[in-house]
């Protein structure tokens, strides 16, 4: 099952409803949205810098995956950035495949 990084910072709005419900609360809400989209969450941290939370999550496919991303970022609690991850096997196949490729000015 691909993976999936979701990025995110906080809305004022969602600041409120952090210091409301807490920490744990949010990550078992992310747990529910990663469940209904038969997936799974693999990691939930919060930090500091550009970015508030980072979340890894196991989704079937790039639709459940922006499915998601735009209906989190829709609610307005959060702004989200989404970034698929590649394994390092995906990797070993892509380098393998021959890519008919002629760079400018050659």
């Amino acid at each position: 099952m691909p993976n999936y990084l979701f990025q995110a910072s906080y809305t004022q709005k969602g600041l409120q409803g952090l210091i409301k419900e807490g920490g744990v609360r949010r990550r078992e809400a992310v747990e529910n949205v990663a469940a209904g989209m038969a997936g799974s969450l693999e990691s939930f941290y919060y930090a500091f810098g550009d970015s508030d939370l980072y979340c890894i999550i196991n989704l079937p496919d790039d639709a459940s995956a922006a499915a998601a991303s735009i209906a989190i970022g829709a609610a307005g609690a959060i702004s989200v950035k989404t970034t698929v991850l590649v394994t390092p096997e995906t990797i070993d196949e892509a380098v393998k495949k021959e890519v008919n490729y002629r760079p400018p000015a050659s």
